[in-house]
């Protein structure tokens, strides 16, 4: 059976870091000249020879976006259905070792929620739980979509994994997406991180994509956070696994995020950091080695980040967020998964979209590219 694990294990964390660290400005250069872009292209654009570059990689960055989005950016939003997790993660603020109120909606809440969100004008919503299979399971999952499908288009997980039979029945209920990140590649660190419950098993994680694949999803978000380890090779290694899950699952589509660890209850201080100016280069870097790929950037950046980001490559936005179950009006005080930094509202955020040239898009997406591409 097909599985990233094969490819995965033909690769050494320190062989990839080392490789990223020795390119030089002659082999950026080299990567910034050609159309179709390897691996070892990302390396030289990831690596800090690339800073040198960073304008040449924006321009090119802005007319790949353009070329293949037009100027369209998907206005998304998260909403928490639960708070209660298994899992001890160092990071997370609905890790099972903090002691706080843990909230799940209902189903009346979960209406009340949605109602919210359909005011600000949203047609596409996110739907995040901890991993809490006796509480938020799929049983509950299902539910929670056959409540939501007749108000929005476009319906995204952000969940526990799953098993591809459990995936295949939320298909068929009406989930379009799902988002898994793998939080850090470098194994030996990942398990430092998630120290029990069943998110401590990494090639289980690992793997949640091509059960994904194979049980026929529509898109799959992949990811790290950065901040858990070197950001440079963990993006090498999220890349790795995009490139596989394309060639494999042709049919699929697929967007990538690059969340920046946020305070929260856990209160882990980062191992590593990234400028701003690194961010940028992450995201052109990732549009340089792959027009195709959705790139999203969340609430967790601030207000001025997000304004300058618009232009190099991202083509979806969240906005008014809230990291807390019931966050929009049910239970507006309970614990946030971590803290968000741009805090305005989603016509607020519409209106920069808008003023940088930019058609925010609230509905299906998919559909939205297909009427402007004709």
């Amino acid at each position: 059976m097909t599985s990233f694990q094969n490819i995965f294990a033909a690769y050494s964390w320190h062989e990839v870091q080392t490789a990223i660290y020795q390119k030089s400005a002659r082999d950026v250069e080299l990567a910034i000249n050609k159309t179709k872009r390897s691996l070892e292209d990302l390396q030289a654009l990831l690596s800090p020879a690339a800073a040198s570059y960073l304008e040449q990689m924006a321009l090119i960055s802005h007319h790949l976006t353009q070329k293949r989005f037009g100027k369209t950016i998907q206005m998304y939003i998260p909403l928490y259905l639960s708070n209660e997790c298994r899992n001890i993660c160092t990071y997370c603020g609905f890790s099972f070792d903090n002691k706080i109120e843990r909230k799940t909606l209902n189903d009346e809440e979960i209406l009340q929620e949605a109602g919210a969100l359909k005011s600000m004008g949203y047609d596409h919503v996110l739907l995040v739980t901890g991993e809490e299979p006796m509480r938020v399971g799929v049983q509950y999952l299902k539910n929670a979509v056959a409540l939501l499908r007749p108000h929005f288009s476009h319906i995204a997980i952000e969940v526990q994994p799953l098993e591809q039979q459990d995936y295949e029945e939320l298909i068929a209920a009406g989930v379009n997406t799902v988002l898994v990140y793998q939080e850090t590649y470098r194994k030996e660190d990942y398990k430092i991180h998630h120290p029990k419950g069943k998110k401590s098993n990494f090639l289980y994680r690992l793997e949640t994509p091509d059960r994904l694949g194979r049980a026929g999803i529509h898109k799959i978000g992949l990811g790290v956070l950065i901040g858990l380890d070197d950001w440079r090779t963990d993006s090498f290694f999220a890349a790795l696994h995009l490139r596989y899950l394309e060639r494999t699952y042709w049919k699929t589509k697929y967007s990538l995020s690059f969340p920046r660890l946020r305070p929260c209850s856990g209160n882990v201080s980062p191992k590593v950091t990234i400028s701003d100016k690194e961010l940028v280069q992450l995201i052109c870097a990732y549009r340089m080695f792959d027009e195709e790929v959705e790139l999203s950037l969340s609430t967790r950046e601030s207000e001025t980040f997000r304004n300058n980001a618009i232009k190099l490559g991202i083509t979806s936005m969240s906005a008014g967020s809230k990291t807390n179950p019931g966050g929009y009006v049910v239970a507006p005080r309970s614990l946030e998964q971590f803290e968000i930094s741009d805090e305005r509202s989603p016509a607020e955020i519409a209106a920069i979209v808008q003023q940088q040239g930019y058609e925010p898009v609230w509905k299906d997406w998919d559909k939205s590219l297909m009427s402007f591409e004709k």
